[in-house]
């Protein structure tokens, strides 16, 4: 009898354990702007997170996602400051316009909520600096959601490179990353207002399209910094586009190697792809699965498709939560992690300036805005 009763408790404590485990994430929403927030409000019920408030000054934009998702309005606050009072998140996820990343981070860090914000992480580089300081000053994790980040090819590719050495010292990256625009594929007229104004989103096609490989090939390169910044962008659609580029090439140039992205919201089709080449090999991810890679002195590439991600890396909320709860230690050039997407930043405002003068932009000149 004795042995049954401990059997049934120790049972008992392994279910509370795993439950513990398990709590989902008390998620706040700030902003629903964003087209990206579909992601969120349409994920299927996992179980890992939990959205218990959204900040929302535009009513009607409420009722929208409420009728579409089967939103209670009753969560929806019209400001930061009254969601954080009535729901208390842990952490908060925005979808608002890139300029009001900083605001976020101002309310939500001073109170230890934790945050994560859609690429880039901020305007400029003053910005980002701010809230740099900020989320170190409260021991807050401040991360950034790229859709790439969580591309099996992404990862599998940089496992290749830098620990199976399968192509050599990196020599060159070249990025094509961009679609039709965003007028053109219809996008929201609340997502628009903001994703084509200079102000809130910094630029256009060169921020929205050209943080992707100034993320991922910060990453590739362990964090090593610069040496110069190059640009040139134009707006090729000026009726549709009158306050900012629809166009852009960076070119970053690193001490033995050189990165090339080209953002462009005039592809005729929606794509993120990467090549990479290597002193013996070279490596292309054609989108988020499908990779080939072709190694010197053989005239036969091997295609392939790229191995899934472990379940709290798939997608930005079980990584969000894995992060938040210690089961994942960011290091500090990840994809998402806050000194790589200050360093993503700097590469862009850079490049806006190289853009702007028609000159290139040495790493070095760049000040530390704080």
């Amino acid at each position: 009898m004795k042995t049954k009763i401990f059997l049934v408790l120790a049972a008992l404590a392994f279910c509370f354990v795993v439950s513990a485990q398990q709590k989902p994430l008390r998620i706040g929403v700030v902003g629903l702007t964003h087209d990206h927030i579909h992601g969120l409000l349409g994920r299927k019920v996992k179980g890992d997170i939990d959205i218990v408030g959204i900040a929302e000054p535009n009513a009607e934009l409420a009722k929208k996602y409420a009728n579409i998702y089967g939103l209670d309005l009753k969560m929806v606050y019209p400001s930061i400051d009254e969601m954080i009072l009535k729901t208390k998140p842990e952490a908060v996820m925005a979808y608002n316009d890139v300029f009001g990343h900083l605001e976020v981070v101002e309310k939500c860090a001073p109170k230890g909520i934790h945050v994560m914000v859609e690429k880039p992480l901020a305007v400029s580089v003053k910005h980002a600096e701010r809230m740099k300081y900020l989320a170190k000053k409260y021991n807050i994790h401040l991360l950034t959601n790229y859709e790439t980040s969580w591309y099996p090819s992404t990862n599998n590719a940089y496992e290749l490179i830098n620990s199976g050495k399968a192509i050599g010292e990196i020599r060159k990256i070249v990025f094509q990353t961009g679609h039709q625009g965003p007028v053109e594929i219809g996008c929201s007229k609340e997502f628009l207002a903001w994703l084509t104004d200079p102000v809130l989103n910094g630029s256009g096609a060169l921020y929205d399209f050209g943080c992707y490989g100034a993320n991922i090939s910060s990453w590739l390169m362990k964090g090593e910094s610069p040496v110069s910044v190059t640009a040139v962008t134009h707006t090729n659609k000026p009726q549709i586009y009158p306050k900012v580029d629809d166009e852009a090439t960076i070119i970053i140039q690193y001490p033995r190697s050189q990165v090339v992205i080209q953002a462009s919201w005039n592809w005729p089709y929606n794509r993120k792809d990467m090549q990479i080449y290597g002193q013996s090999g070279f490596v292309n991810c054609a989108n988020a699965n499908d990779m080939m890679i072709l190694k010197s002195g053989s005239n036969i590439a091997q295609t392939f498709s790229a191995s899934a991600l472990p379940n709290d890396r798939r997608d930005a909320f079980s990584y969000f939560l894995n992060v938040v709860r210690g089961n994942i230690i960011p290091q500090q050039n990840d994809l998402s992690a806050l000194e790589n997407n200050v360093t993503t930043v700097k590469i862009l405002e850079a490049a806006k300036k190289s853009a702007e003068t028609g000159k290139t932009v040495d790493w070095i000149s760049i000040p530390e805005n704080k």
